[in-house]
């Protein structure tokens, strides 16, 4: 919701979103584990309606697995989702979907109550059938200390180096999205940097006619563009580009000049949306 559509958080994911995204990548995977995210409102009902949506996940998307931030309100949900033959990872710590709740986007653990949370919640999770637990802005420490104390693997997202696994978001990876970026990512490129570079260049080039080339175009024997010419009559040498005048050498028509002033407003508009960094809903903060 927030890295590929541009919203301020993930409460605006849909099931048909998430159905629609999982099965892309399910497609493209041949011994990669898929597991499906469930978006908010498709767990937080009955346990009817939650089956039904993992189920929908499966079957349509073609998933191994679902995961949903499951609160001990949703164990019996969890329950009812293995039983039914559908795999389930859990999710512990910060529960993105309850950013309203939390007060915002925060490390969850650090004192005893929320501490004791945690650890009430894997082990609940753990005896509904889940086969992995996702840990969320969690102290390293904690979630170390639980990891020892559960016989499924953990995977941490922020939760430190003691779980049995790492997981972040490939946009944050990647230097995709500079939005939002949470003090437990880690970025290995800045290939935001480098698509603005390459289309800036590629841009550059169109305008100095430069692309496309010779070797960009298909060719046609000059009889062929003869007798085209011999039936509808020859074309104006001083409109086009390369093959008659170039395009930086040409008087700027009133159509030229409209483009030319759409262009300029659709890049003042990507300045304003690249200058609106994220922030949290009113009423919430952020610490992770």
């Amino acid at each position: 919701a927030m890295v590929v559509h541009g919203h301020p958080n993930t409460l605006n994911a849909t099931m048909d979103m998430m159905v629609l995204h999982c099965a892309a990548v399910a497609r493209g995977c041949d011994r990669t584990m898929v597991v499906a995210d469930m978006p908010f409102g498709s767990f937080q009902y009955g346990i009817e309606e939650t089956m039904r949506n993992a189920a929908r996940f499966v079957t349509e998307a073609k998933v191994d697995a679902v995961k949903f931030e499951a609160t001990p309100n949703h164990i019996e949900k969890t329950r009812a989702i293995v039983e039914m033959g559908i795999a389930v990872v859990g999710h512990v710590g910060l529960h993105p979907q309850a950013v309203g709740a939390l007060g915002g986007l925060t490390v969850q653990g650090k004192s005893v109550e929320t501490a004791r949370k945690v650890v009430r919640e894997a082990l609940a999770l753990q005896e509904a059938g889940v086969f992995a637990i996702i840990f969320e802005a969690v102290p390293a420490k904690l979630s170390a200390y639980v990891t020892r104390k559960l016989r499924v693997p953990t995977i941490s997202i922020g939760g430190g180096p003691g779980c049995s696994g790492q997981l972040l978001v490939t946009p944050d990876v990647l230097g995709m999205f500079d939005a939002f970026t949470p003090s437990f990512a880690k970025r290995y490129q800045n290939f935001n940097g480098l698509m603005k570079e390459t289309l800036a260049r590629y841009a550059e080039e169109v305008r100095t006619v430069v692309f496309p080339g010779e070797e960009h175009s298909y060719t046609m024997a000059d009889e062929v563009l003869e007798a085209i010419e011999k039936e509808f009559g020859a074309a104006d040498k001083h409109r086009g580009g390369k093959n008659g005048v170039a395009a930086d050498q040409r008087q700027p028509s009133a159509t030229m000049r409209i483009k030319e002033e759409k262009t300029q407003w659709l890049r003042n508009r990507c300045r304003l949306t690249n200058s609106n960094k994220w922030r949290p809903r009113s009423g919430a903060t952020s610490s992770i």
